[in-house]
């Protein structure tokens, strides 16, 4: 019987394709393991890899704010917040892990192989932060952080600043509407459904008295948000 490829534990393509050769093979074989193949394998010989995806989390924080600190010295403490939070979402990770094809070394249980596991968004951006880890724990920070910078910062991280992709979606409109017709947007509370515990709020955006993108939340903040991207998709079509 053929064995499945996560099950032949041969890493040595991974290890070519990210030019890292690892000193401890049962560290990184300790990333792919998630924790529902654990439910099937009691006695499996490994844990699961999310104590590797929250070390990784605050080692991608760190070589986020050093990369910014260093490459853009001219930007407020906000920006490098916002800037932070756009790279490292969940969708960031997740297309670089679908790049490297770590999806197909995960050890998953045959639910989530039914489930389509190895491409869900969540559990590549968790095994992309385990491999982080990996590679701090098994090569120093410094081969992290280039790692890092090769596959999640180079050319993404720049794209984002050059176009200002961090910024909230209102803080892109009111850029656009002062640029086009020099002027801020109004947000408009058009009216409010459900009981007080499960309100939703409906706001309209209009510039110069003409109404453009609609946007429903469950608060204020949020369905102005939602205006505003609506709005940004209408204006940039």
């Amino acid at each position: 019987m053929k064995l499945p490829l996560n099950m032949n534990y041969d890493f040595t393509k991974l290890e070519h394709k990210i030019e890292i050769k690892f000193k401890d093979r049962t560290l990184l074989k300790n990333v792919f393991i998630h924790r529902s193949y654990l439910n099937e394998h009691k006695h499996f010989e490994l844990p699961s890899n999310e104590k590797l995806e929250f070390l990784g989390d605050s080692v991608l924080s760190i070589a986020t704010s050093i990369y910014l600190y260093h490459n853009y010295p001219t930007l407020q403490e906000g920006d490098y917040t916002d800037i932070k939070s756009s790279i490292v979402r969940t969708e960031s990770l997740a297309e670089v892990a679908k790049n490297l094809e770590l999806g197909t070394y995960l050890f998953l249980s045959k639910g989530e192989e039914k489930g389509h596991g190895r491409s869900k968004i969540n559990i590549l951006a968790d095994v992309f932060e385990a491999l982080i880890a990996a590679i701090f724990i098994d090569q120093g920070f410094e081969t992290a952080y280039d790692f890092i910078n090769k596959y999640l910062f180079k050319d993404k991280l720049k794209t984002i600043i050059e176009n200002g992709l961090y910024l909230s979606p209102k803080s892109r409109l009111q850029e656009i509407t002062q640029a086009q017709f020099k002027k801020l947007p109004d947000y408009v509370l058009t009216h409010e459904i459900g009981p007080e515990h499960k309100k939703l709020f409906h706001v309209t955006v209009s510039i110069n008295s003409k109404k453009y993108g609609d946007g429903v939340g469950k608060s204020k903040k949020q369905a102005e948000e939602r205006a505003a991207q609506n709005t940004l998709e209408i204006l940039t079509k």
